[in-house]
């Protein structure tokens, strides 16, 4: 079993900022061209978490940022996700596709079988309303993982 160091308060400081800085390109009309931008902001955005969270980018048709939301949280090993709600907001903010990504506490980047279960079943439930996702990531301190770059989704 492997332990995880607390992040030190410089650490912690360093990836504040980051986000900061993920956060207004956002407002700037960050465009999300490749799955590198989308991992590494995911990355600045959840890994320090100490209990999993689901973020939602909600984007145009052009994969223009729209915003990007923490929609779930739960414990050190899952959160609960509905899909209906992040239809429901998708239809609010007029998004053409999304892109989710939950953190990993753990620290571990691979995928679980729930992790691609909660992807077919978000999957599923947009493309009735013309919604598409674009990408699934798991994140963490050590990285990230696109389940798009594996096929599943």
């Amino acid at each position: 079993m492997r332990f995880r160091k607390p992040l030190s308060d410089e650490q912690n400081r360093i990836l504040e900022q980051a986000e900061a800085i993920m956060r207004s390109r956002v407002r700037d009309g960050l465009m999300i061209s490749d799955p590198s931008s989308a991992g590494a902001m995911f990355r600045y955005r959840l890994a320090s978490h100490d209990r999993e969270v689901l973020s939602v980018a909600f984007l145009t048709t052009r994969h223009k940022v729209i915003a990007v939301e923490d929609m779930f949280a739960g414990t050190i090993d899952g959160a609960e996700v509905h899909p209906r709600e992040i239809a429901k907001r998708a239809l609010e903010l007029n998004a053409a596709a999304v892109i989710l990504a939950h953190n990993h506490p753990s620290s571990s980047l691979e995928p679980s079988a729930a992790d691609k279960a909660l992807t077919a079943r978000v999957k599923e439930s947009l493309s009735l309303l013309d919604i598409r996702l674009l990408d699934h990531f798991v994140v963490s301190t050590e990285g990230y993982t696109s389940l798009a770059a594996r096929g599943w989704v």
